[in-house]
């Protein structure tokens, strides 16, 4: 089965200037590194995204370093090239990343470092180092974890200098609910003022499943809720924990999380105006 990447159009129609904050791009120029997982077998690339973006009605793009590629951002550093100023990038930085490179990182688009506590890179252990080397940047942090530990990883969080990303709908393997001690950690961070939360991948937390991620929705409604100026939305394609006959339809999957989104503002906020603050975006 072949990988969808266009359709009938979502139900949802996207305010101008909506960005897609977390997706990857594969290349088969670009080799998988070692301590990474493979990349796609249809190595889901530029010009397949960018038929998903029309589709989607998706007009900017934060693109996130490959667990593929580890710690070479080439692949990266050449698609924020073809995408201009509609693009910015996420790396893979390390704490011994020279501050020249940092530079002309910055040039080339990146605004964040990814912190990938789950599948390599750049681990929670380098977490503070990296985070205190790109803040004359004022880049933010994605940080990913098993965020079912998120009470023991509390005091580290709280450290961060500038804004982080809890990524992946915070990464609960086992959902969470509101009268949980993970709830209450996760809306103490973000009444921190410096966390934002992530909408992205919901079939890696959902135990209800598709179509409608019916107990990860209650959480994230109560997020939403609660502090809609902290949300932002991406799109995680190409889905790369799935085989690409077992994808979602993302134009269902879009229409899914924006039900979880009260008005016409709150949509506003979550798809143009945190992002294009967070990222930087003109």
């Amino acid at each position: 089965m072949q990988r969808k990447i266009t359709g009938t159009a979502p139900n949802t129609q996207l305010p101008a200037g909506s960005i897609d904050s977390h997706m990857h791009i594969y290349n088969r120029d670009y080799p998988d590194q070692p301590g990474g997982p493979a990349s796609p077998a249809d190595f889901a690339g530029l010009d397949e995204y960018q038929k998903v973006q029309k589709w989607l009605g998706l007009e900017r793009v934060v693109i996130v370093q490959a667990n593929a590629h580890q710690r070479d951002n080439n692949c990266l550093l050449n698609v924020l090239a073809h995408f201009g100023e509609k693009a910015r990038g996420i790396a893979c930085i390390r704490p011994d990343t020279h501050e020249i490179t940092l530079d002309r990182y910055h040039q080339q688009g990146v605004r964040a470092a990814r912190i990938m506590h789950l599948g390599g890179g750049t681990r929670l252990d380098d977490l503070l180092s990296v985070n205190a080397l790109v803040q004359d940047l004022n880049w933010s942090s994605i940080v990913q974890f098993d965020g079912n530990q998120i009470d023991s990883h509390s005091a580290l969080l709280q450290q961060i200098q500038g804004n982080y990303v809890l990524d992946h709908h915070g990464k609960f393997f086992q959902p969470i609910d509101g009268d949980s001690s993970e709830f209450s950690t996760l809306l103490k961070l973000i009444d921190k003022g410096n966390c934002y939360f992530k909408l992205a991948g919901c079939y890696e937390t959902s135990k209800s499943g598709y179509p409608d991620y019916a107990d990860l929705g209650a959480t994230a409604k109560a997020l939403i809720a609660h502090a809609p100026e902290r949300i932002i939305w991406g799109s995680n394609w190409p889905h790369v924990s799935l085989a690409p006959g077992d994808t979602p339809c993302d134009a269902q999957l879009l229409d899914t999380v924006c039900s979880w989104m009260p008005n016409t503002k709150v949509l506003q906020q979550i798809f143009v105006d945190n992002p294009a603050r967070l990222y930087d975006f003109a």
